[in-house]
């Protein structure tokens, strides 16, 4: 495994060159002029056709009925998206009470007027896709009794390693598989599955996709969430999945503004600094966003990161006017959707307290408030701050507007109600996993193989271990056996000594081993780090395969070869056994570059990828 010179990062510029221009300033940065060019930017290049502005005025029209009918209780509730726990609407629930000051979910959407939901596994939401069908009929019920306002209904389906919809939905390959193909279709295909199996199931609104352009190795947070680390293909692949989304008619959300891959901070628990100059955003951050925009993407999520070069008052993006206002809004032209993450993460509460965390991204410029961690304090905020004149009902409007027009766009004010009882059909259709399959064989890299040591000599007894439940060892030791090998599985479940001896007497016995690891982190675990280790030491050769980061290549110690597979949904494990027969073709190429073990070099660049 040879180094090979570093794959160089935008040039650092003095400090003093970093500020923005002012903001709505005639001298547009670079990167916009680049990305409008000239025509655009004289005005005459997109002439809106006469039928698109008569159907443009109608929907003006029917915002304004729509606006003027609601009380200012109710303008502040549809700017907000609120967690409800329980697996159906009418349920008490003691974290309901809690967390929302009622009980049930359908009493969150009467009280409280908000504008959408969001599911999660946590929340009890999720169950199978029966039950979360019904559950998005019975709040759209009650929220039309309440107001007439349909939900907008989210969740984070990102596929890879951060899903939300219950079986059969499709297992697609996360996003950094995606930027391994290089392929617009497969990311336009993926960005179709999931929203069409979101709308089947009653929600509207995807948090995908991830435009953060991942150059930080170390990223706790975003990792394989990630198309990549360069910038352009980020945003040619994140194109192509906001149009395969909003073609399917679910909305897509680019995230996270203005940028989250150069951190080594995680959002969560902490607030992430992005020290990146001007220049560097614009050359390395920003592009994917405002490819975003070019594309008509209905929602921008905003980051809980201070970026000193945009805003050097020290707070989140989240809460910065400068940010969100003077850049994404007035810099950029955006005038979509803008949300906030998740306002429970402690990078937004570290400057101040639940009820005041609202108002201060309504007057940065956020349109909707994510997942308050109580809602009743949030909005009780929110309205306070409206008595005292600080938010006025016309920056209210504003934002409302904004999600009336997405919700129109989306066509739920033409019927929300969907067909539970058919939804488990639609979900996971034959098409869908076909393509998840032809996703993850197109994304399988082979990093290293320095003897040609694949394929595997047919009929060869292989060894299944390494990191991974039981069920995904047994995926791909089925997978093994369809083409011909005799696999057997030693789980390893805490990788302890005993554990590792059973796995290399077993290895002694076979006549290849394929060990998996998965890591969160730069840093592959010490007890994954131990078993690969023991492996290698036997007399059979030993093929690693990465199912999350593709950095454990540099950590697992010499191997005879190593695949990256950026996840471990079924498509990709099954893609590996393919690969370990020869059956399938190796084509994928890593989309970020993978430094040495000790952070002073890299060890495979970026486009790497043996054939």
């Amino acid at each position: 495994m040879t180094p090979r010179i570093p794959h160089p990062r935008p040039p650092q510029t003095p400090a003093s060159a970093s500020a923005a221009p002012p903001s709505g300033s005639a001298d547009r940065t670079l990167l916009t002029r680049r990305a409008f060019g000239a025509a655009a930017l004289a005005g005459g290049a997109f002439a809106v056709p006469a039928a698109a502005r008569a159907d443009g005025a109608r929907q003006e029209e029917r915002i304004d009925e729509l606006l003027a009918a609601l009380s200012i209780e109710q303008k502040i509730g549809q700017m907000f998206v609120a967690v409800g726990y329980g697996a159906t609407a009418d349920e008490p629930h003691e974290s309901n009470t809690s967390t929302t000051g009622v009980d049930t979910i359908a009493e969150i959407v009467r009280t409280h007027h908000v504008g959408g939901l969001i599911y999660f596994t946590w929340s009890e939401n999720l169950e199978d896709i029966e039950q979360v069908a019904t559950l998005s009929n019975d709040a759209q019920a009650a929220a039309l009794d309440a107001g007439g306002i349909p939900l907008l209904i989210s969740a984070d389906e990102e596929r890879g390693v951060v899903y939300r919809l219950p079986a059969p939905a499709t297992p697609l390959p996360g996003a950094m598989a995606l930027g391994a193909t290089g392929s617009r279709a497969h990311a336009r295909r993926a960005g179709e599955i999931v929203g069409a199996e979101m709308r089947a199931a009653g929600l509207h609104q995807a948090f995908a996709p991830v435009v953060d352009v991942n150059v930080e190795a170390q990223n706790p947070v975003i990792g394989v969430r990630s198309l990549g680390a360069d910038p352009a293909a980020v945003a040619r692949l994140g194109t192509a999945q906001i149009l395969g989304l909003q073609g399917a008619n679910c909305s897509a959300a680019a995230k996270h503004f203005p940028g989250h891959g150069d951190t080594a901070t995680d959002s969560h628990v902490g607030l992430p600094v992005i020290d990146h100059t001007r220049e560097q955003l614009d050359e390395l951050d920003l592009p994917p966003f405002l490819a975003a925009i070019e594309a008509g993407i209905d929602s921008i999520m905003t980051a809980h990161i201070m970026v000193p070069a945009l805003d050097d008052s020290g707070v989140p993006a989240t809460l910065s006017h400068p940010i969100l206002t003077g850049l994404l809004r007035e810099e950029l032209g955006y005038d979509g959707v803008i949300v906030t993450d998740s306002l429970a993460m402690e990078g937004v509460r570290t400057l101040f307290s639940d009820d005041r965390v609202p108002v201060e991204a309504i007057l940065a410029g956020a349109d909707q408030m994510l997942m308050p961690p109580d809602l009743a304090a949030a909005i009780g905020g929110v309205r306070d701050a409206v008595a005292g004149g600080e938010i006025t009902e016309e920056r209210l409007d504003a934002s409302v507007r904004r999600i009336l027009a997405q919700k129109l766009r989306r066509g739920l004010f033409e019927g929300v109600e969907v067909d539970a009882a058919a939804a488990t059909g639609t979900v996971g259709a034959r098409r869908a996993m076909s393509s998840a399959r032809s996703i993850a064989e197109d994304s399988l890299t082979l990093l290293a193989d320095d003897d040609g040591t694949l394929p595997l000599e047919a009929g060869a007894a292989v060894l299944v271990t390494g990191a991974g439940s039981d069920a995904k060892l047994r995926v791909a030791a089925d997978a093994l056996e369809d083409q011909g090998f005799a696999a057997t599985v030693v789980a390893t479940p805490t990788m302890d000594a005993t554990e590792i001896d059973q796995a290399a007497t077993a290895a002694s016995e076979a006549d290849a081993v394929l060990v998996f690891t998965s890591s969160s982190a730069f840093t592959t675990p010490d007890e994954q780090v131990a078993l690969v280790t023991e492996l290698a030491a036997g007399e059979a050769p030993v093929v690693h395969v990465s199912l999350r980061n593709p950095y454990d290549v540099v950590h697992v110690g010499p191997v005879d070869a190593s695949l990256a597979a950026y996840g471990d949904s079924d498509a990709s494990l099954r893609a590996v056994a393919g690969i370990l027969a020869g059956t399938v073709s190796l084509r994928g190429r890593l989309p970020v570059a993978i430094p040495t073990a000790d952070g002073t070099g890299e060890a495979y660049p970026l486009g790497h990828g043996l054939r």
